[in-house]
C-alpha cells in the first residue's frame, strides 16, 4: 500500500539510508575501478553507458520512493535531482576549463574528477544535514539561503561564457609557492620520488583547483535542493544520486564540446523562483506544490530543448 507522506525522520528512513549506500557504494566502487582501470581514453559509447547506469539507478530509487511514500515524495526526489544534475552539468565545464589550463592529459583526469566528486558528495551531505539542522533550529536561516538562491540565479543569468581563472585562485598560488612539484605530469599520480625526494606532479595544483570550486558549487546548489524539500531522506538521496554520475558525464561532455546553450539561463530563472518563493508566504501568497514543481520541471525542459534546437 502506498503511503502519502514524506520520510520521517526516524529508524525506517535511517535503515533506507543504509540500503541506499549498500545499492550506490559498490557502485561508486566499479566505477572508480573501471576508470582507473583504463589503457585508453573513455569512447562516446562508454561514457554514455556508465550515465545511463547512473541516471536509471538514480530513477529506480525515485520509484521505490514512489511505492513506498507516494506522489509527493516521489515528485519532490525527482525535482531536486534534476535541478541538481542541471546545475553539475553546467558546472562540469569549469572542470573542463580547468583540465585545459593546467594541460593535463585526456588519461590523467579521470582519477583527480574522481576525488573532486567524491569530495563533492561528502560537502554536500555536511551542508544538507546542516543546513536543516538550522532551519529546524532557527526558521529565519531558510531566508538566508533564499537571498543566496536569488542573488545566485541573478549572478547566473548576467554570466556570459564560462571564465576560470586558476592562477587566481589562493590555494593555487599558495601550493605553487610551498610545494615541491615538478613540470611534467606522470600519469594519475599526485607523488613522484626523483633522485631520492618526493615530489608532488603538477596534479596536485589540479585538484586542489577543482576541490576549491566544488566548495563554491556547492553553496549554490545546496540551498537550491533545500529550497525544493527540507525532508532530510528526499534532499540528500537526490543530492547525491546526481553527483554520483558525474565522472562519465563529464567525458561525455569532454568529447563532444558541446554545451546547453540555454541550460544556464533556465537554471538562473529556476534559481531566482526558488528563492522567491520562500519569501512570498510573507505577504500572504502561497504557491501549490504542484504549481511550484511544474515550474521547475517546465523551465529545465523548455531549455534544453531550446538548446538542442539551436547547437550553433
Amino acid at each position: 500500500m502506498v503511503s502519502h507522506s514524506l520520510p520521517p525522520i526516524g529508524p525506517e528512513t535511517e535503515f533506507l539510508l543504509l540500503i541506499y549506500h549498500l545499492i550506490i557504494i559498490p557502485a561508486i566502487i566499479i566505477d572508480l575501478y573501471v576508470g582507473q582501470k583504463m589503457d585508453h581514453d573513455m569512447k562516446m559509447s562508454e561514457a554514455l553507458g556508465w550515465v545511463a547506469i547512473w541516471i536509471s539507478l538514480a530513477s529506480l530509487w525515485g520509484v521505490y520512493i514512489l511505492f513506498r511514500f507516494g506522489v509527493e515524495a516521489s515528485a519532490l526526489y525527482f525535482a531536486s535531482y534534476i535541478v541538481e544534475y542541471s546545475l553539475s552539468m553546467d558546472n562540469l565545464f569549469v572542470f573542463l576549463v580547468i583540465f585545459q589550463y593546467f594541460g593535463v592529459p585526456f588519461k590523467s583526469q579521470h582519477k583527480t574528477l574522481y576525488i573532486g566528486i567524491i569530495t563533492a558528495i561528502i560537502l554536500r551531505g555536511l551542508f544538507i544535514f546542516g543546513g536543516i539542522a538550522l532551519i529546524e533550529m532557527y526558521h529565519w536561516v531558510v531566508y538566508i539561503f533564499a537571498i543566496i538562491l536569488i542573488i545566485s540565479g541573478i549572478k547566473l543569468a548576467m554570466s556570459g561564457e564560462t571564465k576560470v581563472e586558476p592562477e587566481r585562485n589562493p590555494v593555487v598560488r599558495l601550493a605553487k609557492k610551498y610545494f615541491p612539484i615538478v613540470s611534467e605530469y606522470h600519469g594519475s599520480k599526485f607523488i613522484v620520488r626523483n633522485k631520492g625526494k618526493l615530489f608532488f606532479t603538477p596534479l596536485i595544483i589540479v585538484l586542489l583547483a577543482i576541490e576549491t570550486t566544488d566548495v563554491m558549487f556547492a553553496f549554490d546548489s545546496v540551498p537550491a535542493v533545500i529550497a525544493i524539500s527540507q525532508n532530510f531522506f528526499i534532499a540528500y538521496t537526490s543530492n547525491i544520486s546526481a553527483v554520483l554520475g558525474l565522472r562519465s558525464l563529464y567525458f561525455a561532455l569532454a568529447l563532444v564540446m558541446f554545451r546547453l546553450k540555454y541550460l544556464g539561463k533556465g537554471l538562473a530563472i529556476v534559481l531566482t523562483f526558488l528563492g522567491i518563493k520562500i519569501f512570498l508566504p510573507l505577504v500572504g501568497i502561497k504557491i501549490p506544490l504542484a504549481l511550484s514543481l511544474g515550474v521547475v520541471f517546465g523551465i529545465i525542459f523548455i531549455s534544453i530543448i531550446l538548446s538542442l534546437l539551436k547547437r550553433d
